[in-house]
This record gives C-alpha cells, sequence and structure tokens, in this order.
C-alpha cells in the first residue's frame, strides 16, 4: 500500500549557496556605488596642523620677497667697430657722464680720414684755380667791351664826318658807305660783347655757387668722418655706476655691438616675483611697507609685468618718498603689499594649502 512523502524542512545546501553569491554581489555593488563618495580621509598624524578659528580685522596683504635694482639702466653700445685699444674704467667704478670707459682704434677708419681730407684738398685747389681761371675771363670781357666802345667811337667819327663830305660831294659814295658800315658793325659788335659779358658773369656766378655748395659738403662729411674718431672713445652717457664691461684689450668690437651698462643710482627700484594667484589683484599704485632697522618704509607698485612664468609673475615697486641708508642693488627685502583695505573677518593661519587652493577652501 502507497504512503505519502513529506517534503523535508529546512535549508539545503543549493540554497546556502546562492544565498553567499548574493551576499557577495551586494556587497561589491554598495561599494562600487559608495565606496568614492566615502567621508572619511585617512592623513598621517605628523602632517595634521591644528589651528584656532577667530573672528578679527583681517589685513589684505601678501608678503613678497623683493630684490634692490637701480632705477634705470643705461646701455653701452659701441658707435663705431675696432679693436680694443685701451680699459681706462673697471667695472663697478662710479662714472661721471662723459667719462672715457675705454678707446677703441681702427685704421680703416683712420684711412678714410686721409682719403677724404686728400679729396677736400684737391676740391679747394680747384676752386682757386677755378677762381682765377673767371677772374682772368671777366677781366678779359671787360677789356673786349672797352675796347668796342673806343673802336665805335672812332668809327662814329669817321662815319659822321665821312656823310658831311658825301653830302657835300667831296667824297665817293663808296667811302661814305665804308664809313657807314664799319660804324654799325662796332655798333652790334659791342652789343655782343654785352650779353656776352653779362651771360659769363652769371655762369661764373652759377658755377661757383656750386662749386662753393660742394666744397661745404665735402667739410662737412670730413667734419663727420673726424666725429667718428672721437666715437672711437666709449663714453658714459650718465651718471653712475659701470655695472657690466664685457670688453678685453685686443678684442674686436662690431658697430653697435653692446659692451656695457651704467646703473643709475639717483633712486632705486624693487622687483619681486609674485604667485600668479593674484595677477588680476595686483595693480598700480598698490602700497608696500617694508621695515629695516625697525623703521617702516612706503613704497608703491610702478610697473607690472604681464608676463607668467614658472607660475609667478613680476612687479616693479618703487620708494614712496624716503629710502633706507646704504641701500644696495642686490640686496633682498621683505614686503608687506596691501591688496585691499582691512575688514572684519573670521580668520586661520595660512598654511600650505594657499598654494595650491588660492585661498578658495581649505
Amino acid at each position: 500500500m502507497d504512503r505519502v512523502i513529506e517534503p523535508k524542512k529546512g535549508l539545503k545546501r543549493k540554497h546556502i549557496y546562492w544565498g553567499i553569491v548574493g551576499v557577495v554581489f551586494i556587497a561589491l555593488l554598495v561599494k562600487v556605488i559608495f565606496g568614492s563618495n566615502s567621508s572619511v580621509y585617512r592623513i598621517d598624524a605628523e602632517r595634521l596642523t591644528l589651528s584656532t578659528v577667530e573672528e578679527g580685522f583681517f589685513n589684505d596683504y601678501i608678503t613678497v620677497i623683493g630684490k634692490v635694482e637701480p632705477i634705470s639702466t643705461i646701455y653701452l653700445d659701441a658707435e663705431e667697430g675696432g679693436r680694443v685699444d685701451k680699459l681706462l674704467i673697471e667695472e663697478g667704478a662710479i662714472v661721471k657722464k662723459g667719462d672715457v670707459i675705454l678707446r677703441l682704434e681702427n685704421r680703416q677708419l683712420y684711412q678714410t680720414i686721409l682719403n677724404s681730407e686728400a679729396a677736400l684738398a684737391e676740391k679747394e685747389n680747384y676752386l682757386r684755380n677755378t677762381k682765377i681761371s673767371f677772374e682772368t675771363e671777366l677781366i678779359q670781357s671787360k677789356r673786349n667791351v672797352l675796347d668796342n666802345e673806343y673802336r665805335l667811337n672812332r668809327k662814329k667819327r669817321s662815319f659822321e664826318q665821312n656823310q658831311a663830305l658825301f653830302n657835300d660831294g667831296l667824297i665817293s659814295k663808296e667811302d661814305y658807305l665804308q664809313a657807314k658800315e664799319d660804324y654799325e658793325y662796332e655798333q652790334k659788335l659791342l652789343e655782343i660783347n654785352k650779353i656776352k659779358s653779362t651771360n659769363d658773369s652769371l655762369m661764373r656766378a652759377t658755377s661757383m655757387i656750386t662749386l662753393e655748395r660742394d666744397l661745404a659738403q665735402m667739410r662737412e662729411m670730413l667734419k663727420l668722418v673726424r666725429e667718428r674718431i672721437d666715437n672711437l672713445n666709449v663714453k658714459a652717457t650718465v651718471d653712475g655706476q659701470l655695472g657690466m664691461l664685457d670688453a678685453e684689450v685686443g678684442q674686436s668690437i662690431s658697430q653697435g655691438q653692446r659692451i656695457g651698462q651704467v646703473n643709475v643710482l639717483s633712486n632705486f627700484k624693487v622687483n619681486a616675483n609674485i604667485d600668479e594667484h593674484y595677477i588680476d589683484r595686483v595693480k598700480r599704485d598698490l602700497v608696500g611697507l617694508m621695515e629695516r632697522n625697525n623703521k617702516i618704509f612706503s613704497m608703491v607698485v610702478k610697473k607690472v609685468y604681464p608676463e607668467v612664468r614658472s607660475g609667478q609673475f613680476r612687479v616693479d615697486l618703487v620708494f614712496d618718498s624716503e629710502m633706507p641708508e646704504n641701500i644696495r642693488t642686490g640686496q633682498t627685502y621683505h614686503i608687506k603689499l596691501e591688496l585691499g583695505e582691512s575688514a572684519k573677518a573670521i580668520m586661520i593661519p595660512r598654511g600650505a594649502f594657499f598654494q595650491s587652493t588660492g585661498g578658495q577652501w581649505i
């Protein structure tokens, strides 16, 4: 006789297996979804800085390090090329305007001057000979006119006498006509000689003006060439300090080559590098303060350079009034550059985070 078989109660093995698989899957899913949004950040205790947050007046400034530079630099370029013959002033010396720093030698330039002087002497000699020739021709022209006038007077008297004799029937008509023709010929010849004398005078005057102008130009050219000799003396163009001199005795210098610089020491400026995060806030005329020997000196931003290099940009600051004593080129100063007015705010000490966040978040 058949009997009913009841199903077994409890978990079967396959149910346990699929349960484990489901739990692992859910755990992985939770990690994928929520793992990147974890609010826990682990850090070594040694790297953790604790600071007090407090309320007070916030002075909006940054501290920058600046280097003292001359207020301006005048560069020395060789106006003439040549070989360095002598160094008269050493690098670093104080110079006055007009002091000869070094002397160049240029034999080709000397030869050019000799050639110009020879050409000028030849032109002057030609001008003198031309003047003498013109004077001789002028005298001869005047003498020709004078001779014509003399002969004309004689021909006139002869014509008048022959005319009277012809009217009285004492001479032939041929003698009368010959005397008349001689008189008229001398008249026309005198007119021609006068015109020639006038034209010759005008031509001589024009030629002399041209020669004098050419001679003046040659003298001016020779003057300029001689001035080039003076340019072989490289001089200081302003009072200051010879900051750099790139020349040695015997060295060949090309025309226009930069050979040195003079630093103007009548005033100084401070050049500072500032993080690029502040490039939109740093403007001209911003005030900076620096302390030296327990004394505060005021400065203003004179120039902001737009180029950003290695994450920094440059500014030039000048002293607003008084300068520190014994200030020297190359010294460094710490300057508090005021970016805005003081205001009440919640403050924390500045940390290393500021370099990477720019103060936008902590």
